[in-house]
C-alpha cells in the first residue's frame, strides 16, 4: 500500500468517527501539505529553468567519466507512457550518457526495447521542439532491460547451483554463504552485470521498486519524483552532485 492509499484510509476512518475537530484538523494539515508541495514544485521548476538555460554555471561542465553506467528505475504505470521515457532518454543522450540500465517492476520497458534501441542506435540531433534544452549531438546509447522477474530467476538459479555444488554430496563441506558465493554463482550463470554508478528513480514513492539489491552495492541513488514531472535541469544537478561525491570502498 502506498502513502496515498494510507492517507485515504486514515481519512475514511476520521470521517466515520464523526469527530468534527479531527476532521477539521485533517483538512488543515492536508491544505498545509498541499501548499508546501506546490511551493516545492515551483522551486524545482525555477531551479531547473536556471540550470537548463545556463544561468547556473556550476552545472555546465560535467565529468561524465564518473557516470559510465546510469540506471533508471521507472514506476510501471508511468513506464507505459513511452513518449515520456523517450524524452528522458533524449535528454540523457544529449548530456552524453552512453550506457543505460532501464528497469521497471513489470517489464513494460523491456517489451518496448526495440523502440528505444532503434531510436537511439545511431547519432542524430535532438528534437528541436523538445522544450528549451541546448542542442547537443546525441551519441549512441547501449541499453540493458531489467524487470523484477530477472532478479528472482537469477537468484533462484544461483541458489540451485550452490545447492548442487555444496549440498548434494552429504560429505562435502557446508560453507556459510556470503555475498561472495552468490556473486560467484551469478557470474557462473552469466547473470552478473556491472553496478550502475548512479540510479535515478522516477515514481511516486521513494523506493527501489524491486531493483536487484546485489546490483546497487556501490550505487548512488536519487529519487527524482514522478516521471511526468521530470526536469532536465534537475538531471544535470543530480549527475553533477554524484561526480563530486567522494566514494570510499572497503577492502
Amino acid at each position: 500500500m502506498n502513502l496515498g492509499d494510507e492517507m485515504q484510509r486514515v481519512f475514511r476512518r476520521i470521517s466515520k468517527s464523526g469527530n468534527i475537530a479531527l476532521l477539521l484538523l485533517w483538512h488543515v494539515l492536508h491544505l498545509i501539505l498541499s501548499v508546501l508541495y506546490i511551493i516545492r514544485e515551483i522551486f524545482y521548476a525555477v531551479e531547473s529553468y536556471l540550470i537548463t538555460n545556463g544561468y547556473v554555471k556550476t552545472y555546465t561542465n560535467l565529468n561524465l567519466d564518473r557516470v559510465k553506467y546510469l540506471g533508471l528505475v521507472v514506476d510501471s504505470d508511468e513506464a507505459r507512457k513511452t513518449s515520456q521515457v523517450i524524452e528522458l532518454l533524449e535528454w540523457l543522450s544529449a548530456i552524453g550518457v552512453k550506457k543505460v540500465c532501464l528497469y521497471d517492476r513489470e517489464g513494460v520497458l523491456k517489451k518496448s526495447k526495440e523502440v528505444f534501441v532503434e531510436r537511439f542506435g545511431s547519432a542524430e540531433l535532438p528534437n528541436e521542439n523538445s522544450k528549451t534544452i541546448p542542442l547537443l549531438s546525441k551519441k549512441r546509447m547501449d541499453f540493458e532491460f531489467v524487470s523484477i522477474t530477472d532478479g528472482k530467476e537469477a537468484v533462484a538459479k544461483a541458489a540451485n547451483l550452490l545447492f548442487k555444488k555444496y549440498y548434494v554430496d552429504a560429505d562435502s563441506e557446508k560453507p556459510f554463504f556470503t555475498e561472495t558465493y552468490l556473486t560467484e554463482a551469478l557470474r557462473t550463470l552469466g547473470a552478473v552485470e556491472p553496478d550502475p554508478d548512479l540510479l535515478l528513480i522516477y515514481g511516486p514513492a521513494r523506493c527501489l521498486l524491486g531493483f536487484p539489491a546485489w546490483r546497487i552495492r556501490y550505487t548512488e541513488m536519487v529519487h527524482m519524483g514522478p516521471l511526468k514531472y521530470k526536469k532536465y535541469g534537475l538531471i544535470l544537478k543530480a549527475i553533477h552532485r554524484f561526480t563530486k561525491v567522494k566514494q570510499n570502498f572497503g577492502s
